[in-house]
């Protein structure tokens, strides 16, 4: 029973037992993973603030073939989060990151790019605060990496361009052209194709802050969460905390 150490970043953690945490963690080099932080709870717990929502850490752990729970040895914290959390909306974005990562994510399947994003990700809520298009480029990543994104420039139905007009999202369809889709799913407007485009081809921190683009970036989230709970048959419990965040940039 070696012991391992990775780069890893806190998914969610939850108390066990009179003293200890159960952790769900995505290990860089291995994929999501769960284990045991024996003590974790406890006043001089070695742990400290490391086992946070979304902390970034270097972690050694102990795993056995025979058991699914890997035995978390210490970690060493590289990035906190803890900060942007105290603010509530922030708080529910960086949730919100948490939660789809752990349901879309298989453990033991290695995701690097899924990690880099979440680290793109939750440093930039760190530093611009709640960010409609932060969690649009989240929602729209990690979707695409996951393999569910169609194609955003062709109609799923008859192939043909969606060059002037809006986009019909549907659930199980894809993205239709106004003539197959118009009254068939969600209306994704042209200006809200554009900006996915620049998304998939973008880096985050390229992407501008700007007023009006706040209702693409709603648009686009609605479309890429509709594409997540559908594929995972399940609600996202923090998707309702989002939805009333109109005044977000």
């Amino acid at each position: 029973m070696p012991l391992k150490e990775s780069e890893a970043i806190i998914l969610r953690s939850y108390p066990m037992g009179e003293g200890d945490r159960l952790v769900s963690f995505l290990d860089r080099q291995v994929g999501r993973l769960r284990g045991v932080a024996r003590g974790a709870r406890m006043p001089k717990s070695r742990f400290g603030s490391t086992l946070e929502m979304l902390s970034y850490v270097r972690i050694w752990y102990f795993e056995q073939e025979s058991r699914d729970l890997v035995r978390i040895n210490q970690c060493e914290l590289l990035e906190s989060f803890v900060e942007a959390q105290r603010d509530y909306h922030s708080g529910v974005l960086l949730a919100t990151v948490s939660e789809l990562t752990e349901a879309i994510l298989e453990e033991r399947e290695a995701a690097d790019a899924q990690f880099r994003l979440i680290l793109v990700t939750a440093r930039a809520i760190r530093d611009r605060g709640a960010s409609a298009l932060v969690l649009a480029y989240f929602a729209l990543w990690t979707v695409r990496l996951a393999g569910w994104l169609g194609s955003f420039e062709q109609c799923a139905r008859c192939g043909k361009a969606i060059a002037d007009g809006p986009g019909y999202a549907t659930i199980t369809s894809g993205l239709l052209c106004a003539s197959c889709g118009r009254g068939k799913g969600r209306k994704i407007s042209r200006a809200s194709l554009e900006i996915i485009g620049r998304m998939i081809s973008t880096p985050l921190y390229r992407l501008p802050e700007e007023k009006r683009l706040s209702a693409s970036a709603r648009e686009i989230s609605a479309y890429a969460l509709d594409i997540a709970e559908h594929h995972l048959e399940k609600k996202l419990v923090t998707r309702p905390m989002l939805e009333f965040k109109e005044t977000w940039v």
